[in-house]
């Protein structure tokens, strides 16, 4: 290949030196793509049962807690048990919910709660399932290739973001919500053979059951590793304040563009692939603290000047350059992670990094509600990302080991670099 066009491409290293990498791949992208079919499928099946903004917006509530309670635990157990056994039993708890759901979309008069509870149930599942994936990858590939991996494992979310969506409007117009969760149930039945064929992931020596007092292990671990910190602390304050979805229908009115509105969604996911698809330079950074803090830094700016532009076209266009930094940053904050934690903890200090970048978004959309009902939808946009901008600054400043943080001289990443030079190879 011409070597300015490999500086650019996806790095497709992992992908031809493990086996187990494309499996997990290719099972990740099918689930990633019916999710997402479910993803839109089950708020407006709501919506038409009981016409209440209330109760669509309830899905939201149901689905925090068991996130938070389910994503320390799962982050335990990811480190007790057999991770590739953990993956499987919760790819196919999640294909019988979908199973379910088609099932209540089958009855003639479909029921309210189980709606609640499928999500409920989905948000746990993923709480205990996402700590295992993510703890299986360092494993899988090679060191040097994790910037890499995160990058392909992005591209496979983006494009099941744009994708899916699209799809399951399709299949809902032309053949009903029920058709739409049966598609759902067989992407999880394709997966789930994929998954079997994984090869097992037994846990590391010295691994004890999942406790509270594990849990708390890999809190003071992290606490310990300011530059680890703060790639949490910069993506819960970006996060927090520059997260404005929730305001695009608003957004649109105001801009006399209502027909913008599903591209404003789209622009994100858009960006986000634009990055994912020229990745090719990606491996060749090392900075990765300095390169986090940046892409957080332009992610808030690129929102203020969303709710200071007046022209759709540039609000669009904003919208994908945020989604691009986005993705930037959070290429370099699981390369940093994949590099320096310990396989011991890994699981456990997943399950922390599962609630810093699932929760930030949805208190990011609290608080811009909340601003915008007090000022304006524009203002709340606007000052959101200068106070995320100012945010991230801040954070900077106070934890100079993330600025500073070099994957060439880093302690942590050099023991892990000698540990997995002595472990065998990824299956290939």
């Amino acid at each position: 290949m011409n070597p300015k066009l490999r500086a650019v491409l996806p790095d497709l290293s992992p992908w031809r030196s493990s086996r187990d990498y494309r499996l997990m791949w290719c099972a990740g992208a099918i689930t990633v793509f019916g999710s997402f079919i479910s993803l839109v499928a089950l708020p407006l099946q709501l919506k038409q049962l009981t016409g209440s903004t209330t109760a669509v917006g309830a899905l939201g509530a149901v689905e925090l807690v068991p996130m938070i309670v389910f994503g320390l635990y799962g982050g335990a157990l990811a480190d007790a048990v057999d991770r590739r056994k953990l993956i499987l039993g919760s790819e196919i708890a999640l294909g019988l919910i979908a199973v379910g759901l088609w099932g209540n979309a089958l009855l003639p008069e479909p029921l309210v709660w189980p709606l609640y509870a499928a999500a409920a149930l989905t948000s746990a599942l993923v709480g205990i399932q996402r700590p295992a994936l993510d703890a299986v990858i360092p494993r899988i590939v090679p060191h040097e290739q994790l910037s890499a991996a995160a990058a392909l494992n992005s591209l496979r979310w983006q494009v099941g973001a744009i994708a899916g969506p699209a799809l399951s409007g399709f299949l809902i117009a032309y053949a009903g919500l029920e058709i739409a969760y049966a598609v759902d149930a067989l992407t999880f039945a394709v997966s789930v053979l994929l998954a079997v064929r994984l090869s097992p992931q037994p846990p590391g020596e010295g691994a004890t059951r999942p406790s509270v007092r594990g849990v708390f292990e890999g809190a003071r671990y992290a606490w310990t590793r300011k530059e680890l910190l703060g790639t949490y602390a910069i993506d819960i304050a970006a996060m927090f304040f520059a997260f404005p979805m929730a305001l695009f229908p608003f957004l649109a009115d105001r801009l006399d563009a209502q027909w913008a509105l599903g591209l404003m969604y789209a622009m994100m996911p858009l960006g986000s692939l634009l990055v994912s698809a020229t990745s090719g330079w990606t491996g060749r950074v090392h900075r990765h603290g300095r390169a986090v803090v940046y892409a957080a830094m332009a992610w808030g700016s690129a929102m203020a000047l969303v709710g200071w532009a007046t022209n759709i076209w540039l609000v669009l266009a904003l919208i994908a350059v945020a989604g691009a930094c986005d993705m930037v940053s959070g290429i370099f904050r699981t390369t940093l992670w994949n590099q320096t934690i310990p396989d011991e903890l890994r699981g456990r200090l997943a399950g922390i990094e599962l609630l810093s970048y699932s929760t930030g978004p949805q208190l990011g959309q609290l608080r811009s509600g909340a601003v915008a009902s007090l000022t304006s939808v524009r203002t709340s946009i606007w000052s959101g990302g200068v106070a995320g901008v100012l945010a991230v600054g801040a954070l900077a400043v106070c934890l100079p080991a993330l600025m500073s943080y070099d994957s060439r001289t880093s302690e942590h990443a050099r023991l892990l670099r000698e540990r997995r030079g002595s472990a065998p190879k990824a299956a290939g």
